[in-house]
Order: structure tokens, then sequence, then C-alpha cells
């Protein structure tokens, strides 16, 4: 006999949200660690005392931290979720009745408070604290690393530093516009070398802060970076900030990360773990003779020659006489002649040229495999040698290599950051807006991590489930 489905219409219903839930959902490992008990201090100041209610903020963060969870990379189609998911209404506090704020409010309060309080880093920063509590902070050791994430903007509407530009919206640009035009003033009042935009051929019309490379390889494409620094003992995100996909602010940005950590939670690290990007003369310098701290790190070397001519690491350096010495036993000298005012002869790319005498190197035998174009052999020396050398002795330890297998980590969170969290686009823009995405995103990693780590039970149903 065929069954059939009765639908008695019933008068009241009992239902329990919470039975509902799978004891192994992520969220509820998420919802266990994550505490938001300061965030209405955090915003106080920013609302106003009267006037109607406003949408509660730490609904409307929780319902952020599903998106970037779960990579709901639309705020429309996270409301919709949230109106139908029993374990997303849960985690938001919310009950089967309960009314989804509309997805414009997050447009509005991350624009305006939620920027002004830098609420985000306040909720990062939160996190991070229970991660320390947890026992997943060792901090011995950091990495750091970027990567290239696209932007929201055409390659095709496209300008240049010489063409006039007349900017989408006329006399009420775009806040991106708005944001880029303020960060030049700001960089640049009077005429001197812009330090927070760094100039490119080719500008975004749409978002004028988003970096044209190729970096990546293939095609080139507007985009920015977003650079992590991890603990190496469980790959907890320490800190974590947005530039433009320029190499040289990426590396600039481990200052920043570094001394905000130092800051904020009293914590440097022994040692500090990156590419070959990193190992240039001055970030060394900064490493090892500023901070303290041992560069596990190539060195950014460009002194070997490839057309079989004698390199500097040929000559030998006498640090007492300040000289080098040629294969030959000859002196390359800084000074080969006195001066009344005393001079550092440091060139504007913080060397010092030793120079050989031409004398010698006309009569030297081996002039032809050691200066065969040059009237005698220079050698440039970076002022910053002496960290270059710590950094060459430490890469040759059994802990140096030990320290390139945990890089890993960091490489294997920017995979799960696009793979999984599908942050290989942003949505909001301008460099605030980028900073944004790249906080809540990293927010999110480390409550995943926390939940997976300390949970007594897998959360790997909780990810079908969701």
């Amino acid at each position: 006999m065929m069954g059939q489905t009765a639908n008695p219409d019933q008068l009241f219903y009992e239902f329990n949200l919470e039975e509902h839930i799978p004891r192994d959902h992520l969220l509820r490992g998420i919802n266990r660690f994550l505490d938001l008990s300061t965030l209405r201090q955090h915003l106080a100041p920013f609302y106003s005392h009267t006037g109607r209610p406003s949408v509660d903020p730490e609904l409307m963060i929780r319902m952020l931290i599903i998106g970037y969870c779960f990579g709901i990379r639309s705020e429309r189609r996270l409301c919709e979720e949230l109106h139908l998911n029993l374990a997303y209404r849960w985690f938001c506090q919310l009950g089967l009745e309960d009314k989804i704020p509309n997805h414009s409010t997050f447009s509005k309060n991350r624009h305006g408070r939620f920027r002004e309080s830098e609420t985000f880093r306040h909720v990062f920063e939160s996190v991070l604290r229970r991660c320390m509590t947890e026992g997943l902070v060792g901090g011995e050791g950091f990495a750091v690393d970027a990567s290239v994430i696209k932007a929201d903007a055409n390659r095709a509407n496209v300008t240049t530093p010489e063409e006039p530009k007349t900017w989408p919206g006329g006399d009420n640009p775009s806040r991106a516009v708005r944001d880029y035009l303020a960060a030049l003033d700001e960089a640049n009042p009077i005429g001197e070398d812009a330090t927070a935009i760094v100039p490119s051929r080719t500008i975004s019309l749409s978002d004028p802060q988003a970096r044209y490379t190729a970096a990546p390889g293939g095609p080139a494409f507007f985009a920015y970076s977003t650079n992590y620094l991890i603990d190496l003992s469980a790959g907890i995100i320490m800190d974590v900030e947005a530039t433009q996909a320029h190499r040289t602010q990426e590396v600039e940005s481990t200052k920043t990360m570094m001394q905000r950590v130092e800051d904020r939670f009293d914590i440097k690290p022994n040692r500090l773990v990156g590419d070959t990007a990193y190992g240039t003369a001055s970030m060394l310098d900064w490493m090892v003779n500023e901070k303290h701290i041992a560069p596990h790190v190539r060195v950014w070397d460009k002194t070997q020659r490839k057309d079989e001519t004698l390199s500097i690491a040929d000559f030998d350096w006498n640090e007492e006489a300040n000289q080098y010495t040629c294969p030959e036993g000859h002196p390359l000298k800084s000074n080969w002649r006195p001066f009344k005012t005393p001079r550092n002869h440091v060139t504007q790319a913080d060397t010092v040229v030793y120079r050989a005498s031409q004398h010698d190197c006309t009569a030297c035998s081996r002039k032809s495999e050691c200066c065969p174009n040059t009237p005698h052999r220079k050698i440039a020396r970076s002022i910053h040698e002496g960290a270059r050398e710590v950094a060459r002795q430490i890469a040759r330890t059994d802990a140096f290599k030990q320290s390139g297998k945990q890089r890993k980590k960091i490489e294997m969170l920017f995979a799960h950051l696009k793979r999984i969290l599908k942050l290989d686009r942003l949505r909001l823009r301008g460099l605030a807006g980028a900073q944004d995405e790249f906080i809540l995103a990293a927010t999110a990693q480390n409550l995943r991590r926390m939940a997976k780590w300390l949970m007594p039970i897998s959360g790997k149903a909780g990810l079908m489930a969701a």
C-alpha cells in the first residue's frame, strides 16, 4: 500500500534549534572560541545615544564570519543563506521567526563606523588572543610571505599618468577614487616623493589604488597583495596587512606587522623565515641589528657573475684594513688618497665602492678573467654586508633547512584562502576595502584552525552540512 504524508494543521509547534545542529558542526567549534563580549564597548563611541536602535553589530560580525568561513562572497546571498540554514541562524543567535538584516546594512556599517573604529582589526586581535590562551602560539619563530589577489577592476578601463583623468562620476567619484586621491595628497603634499602610493604606468579608473602586475605569470591584471605574518608552531596568523601588488611594499609591510605584534602582544620571535624577496640588504640589517632576530632568509645576491669572470666571492675581505685583496694579492681600496674633509664614500645605493689600482690591473696576467672590459676592477660592497654575512652563515645550518619546511605552512594558508574561502578576487575596492577583506579572511582562518585543532570531534561533517 502506498503511503502518503499527512499534513495536519497544528496550532502550536515545539522546536528546539539547538537540537538540530550536529555536534560536530564547524560552527559549534567557532562559536566556542569566538568572544565578542568587548565589541559593544569598542563601538560605543561611534553610535548615537538617541534615535532608533540599530542592527546589532554582533549579529553583523557573526554573519560576516559565516560568509568568510564558508566562502559566501555575496552579502545578498549571505542573507539568503542565513534565512534558510538552521546552523547559520543558531550561530547568529536568531530564532526561526527573527528577521534577517538587509544586505545594504553591511555596506553602510563597513564603510562607516566599522572602518572608522577598526572593528575588524579589534575582532581579529580578540581571536588571536584566544589562540594564545589556548596555547597555539609558540612565539619562537615567525614566517612572512605575500600573495597576490585580483582586484575588482577591468583591465580595459584604464588610464596613464600622462593622460588627463576624467574619473567616473564626475564631481562625485566613487569611494575608491576618493580614497586614492586622498592618499596621493597625504603622501605627496608639497611635491615630495610619494610613499603610500607607488606610481604605476597603468591606472584603473574604477580602482586606482590597485596595482597592474604580472607577478604570478601570465597576462597582467590589477591586484592587491595580502601579507601574512604567522607563528610556525600551529600556523596561526599573527598579523595581516594589505598593500599594493609591489615587492617593495610587500617587504616593508613586514616591519609594520612585526612592530604591531610586539607593541600589542609583547611577542618578538627568535627567528623570522621568508623567501629570497625578504633577503635585501636593508631588510636583513633591520632584522639583525635593529630587532636582533635571526634571519632564516636567503640573501638577495646579484654579485655572482655569469660571464665566467671573477665574482666578489673570489676576493678576500679584510675588516681591519677596510679593503679587498684580489687572487693575485693586489688591494682594492675605497680611498686611495687622503682628503682634508673625511668622506664615508657611501653611494645612493647604500654601497661603498672599492677600486684596484689601474697600474696593478694593467700588468696583471688575470685581467682577462677579472675585468676584461674596464681599466681596473671595482667592487661595490653594501653597508649592510655584516647582516648579509649573518644570513649566509645561518643558511648553512640544519635549522635553516627545517625553517624552509615550516615555511610551507604559510603557502598552505594562501591556498586555503583562495580555494576554500574563495578569496581569489576581491569584492571591495580601494586599499581600505582590501584591508577589510584580508583581515576578515584571516580571522576566519584562525577560527577554523582553533575549531578543528581543539574541538574533540572533527569538523569535517560540519563542513559538508554547511
